[in-house]
């Protein structure tokens, strides 16, 4: 009989003993900047040494082939060939450049999740307002998530763009991406998929979701550094001109010309902080070695676990919404403060975090809550991390 992944002890030790914060810490706050592994930290710190012996330049023509192999190990994580990686700064950072790249025209209307995040809906409404477009909410479905058939019926030639928050930070649901990209075959919209959250916490391939645009963080479940994220890219999306460009994504030919980069160049900048993007690619092989369905497993078990033991409190009521859930798991106390609650849980020694109603408005609004407490495990969470977690919500 194969051992499930949550029962392996020795693969739990191996994990453990690769994050020495784990000796240290009770981390489950892996949706707001996760452990890394020792791996990506001494990836770092070997190429700020280079820089430091032979001149920041110098270090990077020298790791030309290793900066090669993150857009390759990048691309093997959502299913498109490096040609398709663009490297940034963040998810923000992506996701920013993806859709100020979306051509907008007076009259078109622009379709966001319920969901959707602060900083995405924001640029949203500055461009809509900009361009003369509209700004809709597709309805959640009974389950609280995307309702596909509610999409179909808003979907029109005026639709220029959709955008979707897959894994939304202040919820456990997990959006139907693939089912929202076969709504949208065949339409002109342009289909931008926040994937912030759900890279590195499972199996993805962009073609398969039929997304123009993924954008990814690099310090969430990916387990990667602060300062770091990409873009992954459709055929499509790469036959667009960014909205912005520089002497990395475009070359200039003549006094009033230039020509653009081919590839995910063209959505990248000159300027990068490459021992950082090193350890992203460190991080990437680290997941893909691990295998993302393993990942992804271990995660959601040890969410579902600490969901059951919150239930079995009285008073905590978990608010995770979805028919599939993932690592992210929110609730409430009756009667208290989410951020007195937070700051409880962080005196006992455990990471969490808050959730407030400015980083999702609309969702937060729907639920009728201002703030809750989010927790999010990863594969090196451990039975003890959760029994301290439920110790600490239950005193």
């Amino acid at each position: 009989m194969t051992t499930s992944p949550l029962h392996d002890t020795a693969l739990l030790e191996r994990l453990r003993a690769d994050n020495p914060g784990c000796a240290t810490r009770v981390h489950l706050n892996n949706a707001g900047s996760a452990l890394p592994p020792q791996v990506v930290v001494d990836v770092m710190v070997e190429h700020l040494r280079r820089e430091a012996e032979i001149g920041g330049y110098e270090a990077h023509a020298e790791a030309s082939a290793r900066m090669d192999a993150v857009y390759a190990s990048l691309g093997r994580l959502v299913g498109v060939g490096p040609h398709a990686i663009a490297l940034t700064s963040s998810a923000t950072d992506s996701w920013l450049r993806a859709f100020l790249s979306v051509p907008l025209e007076r009259g078109d209307r622009i379709l966001i999740s319920q969901a959707e995040y602060a900083s995405n809906v924001i640029a949203i409404l500055k461009a809509a307002h900009d361009a003369g477009a509209t700004v809709e909410a597709i309805p959640d479905d009974a389950d609280g998530v995307v309702d596909v058939d509610a999409l179909r019926s808003m979907l029109d030639d005026r639709v220029a763009c959709v955008s979707i928050t897959h894994a939304p930070s202040q919820n456990g649901l997990l959006n139907p991406a693939e089912e929202i990209g076969a709504a949208l075959r065949g339409s002109r919209a342009w289909y931008v998929l926040d994937a912030c959250q759900s890279v590195g916490q499972l199996p993805l391939d962009l073609h398969a979701i039929g997304a123009d645009f993924m954008s990814v963080t690099g310090r969430k479940f990916l387990r990667g550094p602060r300062g770091t994220g990409f873009l992954a890219l459709s055929d499509r999306a790469l036959q667009l001109e960014p909205a912005l460009l520089d002497l990395h994504a475009a070359t200039w030919t003549d006094d009033d010309s230039y020509s653009l980069a081919d590839g995910g160049a063209r959505y990248e900048q000159w300027e990068k902080p490459f021992a950082a993007l090193l350890g992203l690619g460190a991080a990437a092989d680290y997941a893909l070695d691990l295998g993302l369905d393993t990942t992804w497993q271990l995660i959601t078990a040890r969410a579902d676990q600490i969901r059951a033991g919150l239930a079995s409190i009285p008073g905590a009521v978990v608010r995770d919404r979805g028919r599939v859930r993932t690592g992210i798991v929110v609730f409430t106390v009756e009667g208290r403060d989410a951020a007195d609650v937070v700051r409880e849980i962080k005196a006992a020694g455990i990471n969490v975090s808050l959730s407030a109603a400015p980083y999702a408005l609309r969702d937060f609004r729907n639920q009728g809550i201002t703030s809750q407490v989010r927790v999010s495990p990863h594969v090196f969470t451990s039975d003890d991390d959760v029994q301290a977690l439920l110790d600490a919500v239950a005193g």
